[in-house]
């Protein structure tokens, strides 16, 4: 596989929704991935330069407000990570009766950094993430992380532009050039593991800006493109025809029935916290779980709550994308057996993407009751 990097020099003002991807600092092979290239821009179905509504609901505390231990500071990625807690936000925010738990905060970060941060420093208890950033987050602090759950299997789809209707399978990608989001993280790995498996030594990548791939994808310039939700959404959407949802590669890893799961959102709480409030924590996997139903059950009320709060640009975006996110509720030892397998993959193929080594058994946290 040959890989090259495309100059970033178009649509300097998209909206960010994100999957984890930007290349880790060299200096810090563990750093946090920016969700900006990964998760990225995608352009909404109907034309218009205003900002994605914003949530109608009462403005929470502010998450650095509330004293550890007097409740939950919660923190989801906009873009695919967060979809699944759409829900729950709105539960907060209007009502508190149906949680399992008072006392919420939450924020809404557009990076992964933001996570990392407020995670390393104590400001924040409990974040959905990038699985790859969950691991490498473990790794970094010496175990101040735990996975508590995971939230989304893969998000990432092949499309085919200029009307074509040639690719069907990755067999179909031989000799062809990919355009792809999300170098130095899940999707990259994905990607190059899926070219591997398949014998595709041949095919070239070419990284780019997921803004830059969803407009050249619809002017014509390229043919063939690898981008997650909502920016797939988006391009099919605005292509009209002449962009079409070729591979989605969470079948793709499926169909090679190696035991591992495409995982690409964990669910992460700071470990001093898991320790001290496991009851919260159980409290938050009952509301994340009841909320992941729900956005999966009713797509058109769910779509709203998810353009409401700026997860998605537009509810005609995230109603396409909410089937095409494989949103799942997996914990305890379901969830050790599916990650831990996805770690090794990954490993496999770069052992700095889960931060130079697989995690042990301390990484994840089973309650008692699951």
């Amino acid at each position: 596989m040959m890989y090259k990097k495309l100059s970033a020099a178009l649509l300097a003002a998209v909206l960010l929704f994100t999957l984890p991807a930007c290349k880790p600092a060299a200096a810090d092979p563990t750093a946090a991935p920016s969700e900006a290239a990964s998760e990225p821009a995608a352009p909404s179905a109907e034309p218009s330069t205003q900002p994605a509504q914003e949530p109608s609901a009462q403005p929470t505390q502010d998450i650095t407000d509330v004293e550890p231990g007097s409740g939950m500071r919660i923190a989801v990625l906009s873009g695919p990570t967060g979809v699944g807690a759409a829900k729950l936000l709105d539960n907060i925010d209007n009502n508190p009766a149906a949680l399992h738990r008072s006392g919420y905060s939450y924020t809404i970060a557009n990076d992964n950094s933001e996570l990392v941060a407020g995670l390393s420093n104590g400001d924040i208890d409990i974040a959905t993430v990038a699985s790859n950033v969950a691991v490498n987050l473990y790794n970094k602090t010496d175990g101040g992380v735990k996975i508590i759950a995971v939230g989304t299997l893969g998000v990432l789809h092949i499309l085919e532009g200029n009307g074509g209707t040639s690719i069907h399978s990755m067999a179909d990608l031989a000799g062809r050039t990919i355009y792809a989001a999300g170098q130095g993280a899940n999707p990259e790995y994905v990607l190059r593991y899926l070219l591997q498996e398949n014998g595709l030594d041949g095919v070239e990548v070419v990284f780019a800006d997921a803004s830059e791939i969803s407009a050249k994808l619809l002017s014509g310039e390229i043919e063939c493109a690898m981008l997650p939700v909502p920016a797939a959404t988006a391009a099919i959407a605005k292509g009209e025809g002449k962009v079409r949802q070729a591979i989605d590669l969470t079948e793709a890893w499926d169909s090679l029935r190696n035991g591992s799961q495409l995982i690409m959102t964990a669910v992460v709480a700071r470990t001093e916290f898991v320790q001290t409030y496991h009851d919260l924590v159980d409290a938050f996997l009952a509301d994340y779980e009841a909320s992941i139903d729900f956005v999966t059950n009713n797509v058109d009320e769910a779509a709203e709550l998810v353009a409401g709060y700026g997860l998605t640009p537009s509810a005609g975006i995230a109603k396409q994308a909410i089937p095409q996110c494989h949103l799942t509720f997996i914990s305890g030892m379901d969830m050790v057996a599916a990650i831990s397998d996805y770690y090794s993959v990954l490993w496999s193929i770069d052992p700095a993407s889960v931060g130079g080594a697989l995690p042990d058994d301390g990484i994840y946290y089973v309650p008692e009751s699951r």
